[in-house]
């Protein structure tokens, strides 16, 4: 599956951005998705995670209650939408699929067989 994701900028601290990532290439609903993040001079970093049909989301501790990872099987799109942006978001964000729908190791870049090119978020402050 190809991955293409779009969305990011330039954004104030306390604003908001909607990262979107649309697949092809296979049956996207097959897919679980997640978002990962990767500043400069760190390690990639998960960000959030959705299940084949929605059902289930988890996200990292330090975007819980900001941002929200949702899907739409039929536009073949996973959609990050991040509100209330820091500084600390600063990062280059990554889509990802994974062919399992649950999988204990979600947090982990490993178990995501696809990737798409990162988009650039700046959060200044």
């Amino acid at each position: 599956v190809q991955l293409q994701a779009s969305g990011g900028g330039l954004v104030q601290a306390g604003g908001s951005l909607r990262l979107s990532c649309k697949a092809s290439g296979r049956t996207f609903s097959n897919f679980a998705m997640g978002w990962f993040r990767q500043a400069p001079g760190k390690e990639r970093q998960f960000v959030a995670r959705i299940t084949w049909g929605g059902a289930t989301t988890y996200y990292a501790d330090s975007v819980k209650g900001r941002f929200t990872i949702s899907r739409d099987n039929a536009k073949n799109t996973v959609y990050l939408q991040m509100n209330s942006l820091k500084p600390e978001d600063t990062a280059d964000y990554y889509c990802a699929a994974d062919r399992l729908s649950y999988s204990a190791m979600y947090d982990s870049p490993m178990v995501y067989e696809y990737w798409g090119q990162g988009t650039q978020v700046t959060v200044s402050s």
